[in-house]
């Protein structure tokens, strides 16, 4: 690693806080099993009625791995998980591991296209899906690679008597699936559960092997498969640990509400809570009434996480009969946090707000702002290096606050896309993950993300970049969300349109933000279009989509063009 004068961040690390971490050298689930031999009756997870100890945890996992060792799968092969947060979810990600195989985690939410060109790359050879969306799976099966599929539901992660009411429901509402009989390649969890063997794999490598298939978004447009080995998971989680300075001697509860399908929530609501031997309190869809019940019931201390979900929290007219001081840490990630949404939340919580930033190809986390800098994503993790590069030149951007290319190495960085050897040499190279994004660092080793690359908007000749504008209109006192997107113009090239969310009970015109822009911004950033919605398209994560709008915004255009022609 170079010397500290390469890494200024490293002389504003609280004093507790390592430079370098010792590199993750096991099978990730050896987190599991440490969490299972030293805290064997500390609750693993707690879902409604249900509740699985670490020890309980650790023989389902095996069981799990032992059935699907008797399917067919071997070290390598690849099994899908289509569910969202439920306990089978946490039992088939880490069954999948202790097997020797690859867990591909899937968004429950995905159509035809998507499944079909997902499972298909992959070669998913076994799916772990819910019943509910058997019926959308079982139409493309002649198109899918997949051999067996394993069937659950929500009432199997219950106990008695919701699970009778849950299946009694299920019926009233004619809801429930009936699986093909006498198919051998179609089972049932129950069965898979009923394993008594018990399975868990040497793996030989951990540090090249992957233990997961990740899919994200690519330049091309379709997804790409990233290929985390157990060491990248295994020392992201060490890296924050050594941030956040807590131990499996304390007892933590974490929210899980975040997709365990996406790397953001796997990492925070299996992995780092295994690491830790803490209670995973998992949501499988967020209603902030429930999850101010849950907040209410079981007195969770770290919070992940996304912007979004801060804020429609603090809207709740019910907040104020609920105490929410339990929570010590909140980790904010996935996109901005306001500065009104940071301190309301801090003032309402008293916990320390620790906005992070990472990325898919880094299992996800490489920086954390642990100073409170407000919009600043923070400062590398221990052994991890980060520098800007100039977008023309290449060259190393050296000085304070100037905008560049960030660029990061360290140990949780991928093997490389699946099957995509072109696209890993672009972003990957001589070691260094080439982000996308620019960013500026200061004096003090701080970084800043000012906007995506592939988000520039070219104005008239000048570079704009929408994170700005998005800034500006989010300090409107009646603005609760809002973006901008850069669209074609034919006199100036591309202008800014942007989309809001006002806040309820407000009235707000275009006159009035055009206004407040142009109080704030060069002429040429301040948006020509200004479009008012209920609400953005967003990820599961709550990032909101802007390639979703600028896409919308480009179908419009073609289907002008075509009706005047």
């Amino acid at each position: 690693m170079e010397a500290t004068s390469q890494r200024p961040w490293l002389s504003n690390y609280p004093p507790a806080v390592p430079s370098d971490v010792e590199h993750f050298s096991q099978p990730l689930f050896a987190l599991l099993d440490e969490a299972a031999q030293h805290y064997p009756d500390r609750k693993a997870l707690i879902f409604q009625n249900t509740s699985y100890t670490y020890r309980q945890l650790q023989e389902k996992a095996e069981q799990c791995a032992a059935a699907l060792r008797g399917l067919g799968i071997q070290e390598g092969d690849k099994v899908g998980v289509l569910l969202p947060n439920l306990p089978q979810t946490a039992v088939a990600f880490w069954g999948i591991l202790k097997a020797g195989a690859i867990a591909v985690m899937t968004n429950p939410l995905y159509q035809e296209k998507e499944l079909v060109h997902h499972f298909n790359d992959a070669q998913v050879k076994c799916l772990i899906l819910l019943d509910l969306l058997w019926p959308r799976v079982a139409s493309l099966r002649s198109r899918l690679p997949i051999e067996t599929y394993i069937v659950t539901s929500v009432g199997e992660a219950l106990s008695f008597p919701l699970n009778y009411l849950y299946s009694l429901k299920m019926w009233r509402q004619k809801s429930s699936h009936t699986l093909p009989s006498n198919d051998p390649h179609v089972l049932a969890w129950r069965t898979i559960s009923k394993e008594r063997r018990r399975y868990s794999a040497t793996i030989a490598d951990p540090a090249h092997q992957p233990a997961l298939l990740q899919y994200t978004g690519g330049t091309t447009g379709l997804p790409k498969g990233v290929m985390l080995s157990h060491a990248n998971l295994g020392t992201n989680a060490t890296q924050i640990l050594s941030i956040i300075q807590e131990t499996a001697q304390k007892e933590h509860r974490f929210i899980a509400l975040l997709p365990f399908f996406h790397v953001y929530g796997l990492a925070t609501g299996l992995v780092i809570p295994a690491a830790l031997a803490a209670t995973t309190l998992p949501l499988p869809r967020y209603v902030p009434q429930d999850m101010l019940q849950l907040i209410a019931k079981h007195r969770p201390t770290i919070f992940p996480g996304a912007p979004s979900v801060y804020t429609s929290l603090l809207q709740q007219k019910t907040l104020p009969q609920y105490d929410l001081k339990s929570i010590q840490i909140c980790i904010s990630g996935s996109a901005p946090l306001a500065h009104e949404t940071y301190r309301q939340f801090q003032k309402l919580t008293g916990a320390a707000i620790l906005e992070g930033y990472g990325l898919t190809e880094a299992s996800p986390i490489t920086h954390i702002n642990y100073a409170g800098e407000i919009g600043s994503i923070g400062v590398p993790l221990p052994s991890t290096q980060a520098r800007l590069i100039d977008t023309e030149t290449g060259e190393d951007v050296t000085a304070s606050g100037q905008k560049g290319e960030l660029i990061i190495r360290g140990p949780q960085v991928m093997q490389g896309y699946w099957n995509h050897a072109e696209e890993t040499a672009q972003t990957l190279r001589d070691g260094w993950l080439y982000t996308g994004d620019i960013a500026t660092m200061d004096e003090k080793g701080f970084f800043t993300i000012i906007d995506r690359k592939k988000d520039l908007v070219l104005v008239g000749g000048y570079n704009v970049y929408p994170r700005e504008i998005d800034e500006v209109l989010l300090e409107h006192p009646k603005i609760l969300e809002a973006v901008a997107v850069g669209i074609d113009d034919a006199v100036r090239g591309e202008i800014l349109k942007a989309y809001i969310v006002p806040k309820k009970g407000e009235s707000l015109t275009k006159a009035e933000v055009t206004a407040w822009c142009r109080e704030k911004l060069a002429s040429y950033k301040v948006p020509r279009h200004v479009e008012f919605r209920q609400e953005l398209p967003k990820t599961m994560v709550g990032k909101v989509l802007r390639r979703a709008l600028r896409e919308e915004e480009l179908a419009k255009h073609a289907s002008k063009n075509k009706h005047v022609a």
